[in-house]
């Protein structure tokens, strides 16, 4: 039997919120029978059914609109929903994911957080990743050379690489340099404002042995070998003056092995390493009196934080001079933060205690800056963080970067092979977007590619018909797109530190990618229902994918084509309440009709579109 269509929008069209209570709208395919519509909650941890009421002077198309109002939870900053529709023979029931006709896990019930909501100019952005050293040099009179210092005992020394030469895949590629700076990213904003970028988020720029920088000497300073604090400073304000954002990376979770506080080189008297009266001994995870101390990840240059001493919370967060405040106060006022594998930090081995730690990181940013933007990184499921009062969003890996990787190029993040339908491709989008409350969805990071991953094209083996379908997903799916550098471009790589080549800044003239990306990018900033619309799904068969962005009167629809043969589409956008009319594609301009509550379009293999109804 067939499931009836049902669908409630989240956006603020159709769920309102007055203080105390929610108004939630139910779209109905009319079914015959009908003896109740209600929506199920739990006010104090047991269901409640609230009535629905059939608005009968209102209709969408063929769809009847169901209403009703109900208090959100009191005990807890999420509340959770779901709709039962109850017929004289069958009952259906719609949660985040979609229909089934029995009541739902409430991992996956509709979810709303009243407190802890990411702030709404996040929704609006594109995000452009920058990994400093290999962006663009804009003060060679800084940079590392040749032999300056050495690594791992002094058996690897740092070399200063000529830009576009090849990466390194041996033991000094930590610290193999190209010195891209932080003039350089200062002396392209223009170019990057003139591609459509409105938040910048530059990886770690401060104090560090490393390219990567991931391995902190000095949180309170940029790293010498890149710029000093007042370029920051400068940036930051030419960023904020041009009205876009920035972000950077916070490396809360383990320090360099040569921190002042650690000194595993012995340059000092005080380190925890060789100085078991150091009074930052317990600043790390020592065992007993000898050196065997734990690394992030088992990677002995990056001896972990321990956040149950109180010195390291103050430093790290909890006193008023702390480091996550610092940066966001003036002269520099930055946007937020991403913190850099924040699930890992805690107390010892096994980061015990982290969700009350994850939570004090942003409560200290929100103290500063309640609009900031409090950003997770998470190779995988992100959902426990995500739930309000911890993280405004993720770098959605597993809900966006892996399944698009599984569908376009065939491969899992392990890069062993796998192979998703169309259908099966959409339900790991929905499950994962079904698990996290509404407007952390739109927080959401989405990428094709990170300096973590081998770069999106190269996984493609440069099927360029793959790649704009990627880039248009990007820019169409929820969640804020974010464009690692040079993507733009066509940048190859294979995984780390191959991925992290340097901008091939006489590429940029002649690329076919720039203004495909330039016409991307402008599609999000103009279309509100690709920001903050509602998102639905079509039934995909075979290897097709289509679904909407709505928002008020704005309605798109996106089309797939993942077979190498012409296919013909017919959307039934009656589920939008469209019966007749016409469409443009806003791709090719070409007009398509809607008949009988169809938009029927061709589109040649491998191929996309996206149409405004």
């Amino acid at each position: 039997m067939q499931s009836p269509f049902l669908f409630h929008p989240q956006s603020s069209d159709s769920l309102t919120f007055d203080g105390t209570h929610l108004t939630a709208t139910l779209f109905v395919e009319p079914i015959d029978g009908i003896q109740q519509v209600v929506i199920r909650h739990e006010p104090d941890n047991e269901q409640f059914y609230i009535p629905m009421s059939q608005i009968k002077d209102a209709s969408k198309g063929r769809l009847q609109v169901w209403q009703a109002r109900f208090p959100i939870n009191e005990d807890r900053d999420v509340s959770h929903y779901v709709f039962k529709v109850q017929t004289n023979t069958a009952q259906y029931w719609l949660d985040a994911r979609g229909v089934s006709n029995r009541i739902p896990p409430k991992e996956v019930h509709f979810k709303y957080n009243a407190q802890h909501r990411p702030a709404d100019w996040v929704q609006s952005q594109v995000f452009y990743q920058v990994f400093p050293d290999r962006f663009c040099n804009g003060n060679p009179d800084i940079g590392v050379c040749s032999g300056e210092y050495s690594i791992k005992q002094g058996t690897v020394a740092a070399i200063e690489s000529e830009w576009g030469t090849p990466i390194n895949n041996d033991e000094s590629m930590s610290v193999q340099f190209f010195n891209g700076d932080i003039a350089g990213i200062y002396s392209k904003l223009d170019y990057l404002q003139d591609l459509g970028v409105t938040t910048l988020y530059l990886n770690p720029v401060f104090s560090s042995l490393s390219n990567h920088k991931y391995d902190t000497t000095d949180y309170f300073n940029v790293d010498p070998h890149i710029g000093d604090n007042e370029q920051l400073a400068e940036l930051c304000q030419e960023v904020h003056r041009r009205g876009m954002r920035i972000v950077l990376d916070a490396v809360f979770n383990h320090t360099s092995a040569e921190h002042p506080w650690f000194d595993k080189s012995g340059k000092g008297t005080d380190g925890a390493y060789h100085n078991l009266d150091s009074k930052f001994r317990d600043y790390y995870f020592f065992d007993g009196q000898s050196q065997n101390y734990e690394g992030w990840n088992g990677v002995q240059s990056l001896p972990v934080l321990n956040f149950e001493h109180p010195e390291v919370r103050d430093y790290i967060y909890d006193s008023d001079s702390a480091v996550i405040k610092h940066w966001l106060r003036p002269p520099y006022s930055i946007d937020g933060w991403r913190f850099d594998v924040i699930h890992m930090l805690g107390e010892g081995k096994g980061a015990y205690n982290n969700a009350h730690y994850v939570k004090a990181f942003r409560d200290a940013t929100k103290q500063e800056n309640s609009e900031a933007l409090v950003l997770g990184e998470h190779f995988f499921e992100a959902t426990s963080w995500l739930q309000g009062d911890q993280e405004d969003g993720a770098m959605n890996y597993y809900g966006f970067a892996h399944p698009m990787r599984a569908f376009f190029a065939n491969q899992d993040i392990a890069y062993d092979p796998i192979s998703l339908s169309s259908s099966e491709f959409q339900q790991w989008l929905l499950e994962a977007k079904a698990k996290v409350p509404w407007h952390n969805q739109l927080a959401q990071l989405n990428q094709l590619d990170s300096h973590d991953t081998a770069r999106f094209i190269t996984l493609l083996k440069g099927d360029e018909d793959k790649m704009r379908q990627a880039g248009l997903l990007l820019m169409t799916y929820i969640g804020v797109p974010c464009l690692y550098y040079g993507t733009e471009v066509g940048i190859e790589g294979e995984n780390d530190p191959d991925n992290r080549r340097t901008f091939p800044w006489e590429r940029v003239e002649h690329s076919q990618w720039v203004p495909f990306f330039k016409k991307m990018l402008a599609l999000r900033h103009k279309y509100k229902a690709l920001q903050s619309g509602d998102l639905h799904f079509f039934e995909n068969q075979n290897e097709q994918l289509a679904f909407a962005r709505s928002f008020g009167d704005e309605q798109l629809v996106a089309l797939f084509n993942n077979s190498d043969k012409p296919s013909e589409f017919r959307v039934p956008v009656w589920q939008l309440g469209l019966e007749s009319g016409s469409a443009e594609s806003v791709l090719s301009e070409e007009h398509v009709s809607i008949e009988k509550g169809e938009l029927v379009v061709t589109l040649s293999g491998k191929g996309c579109d996206l149409i405004k109804l």
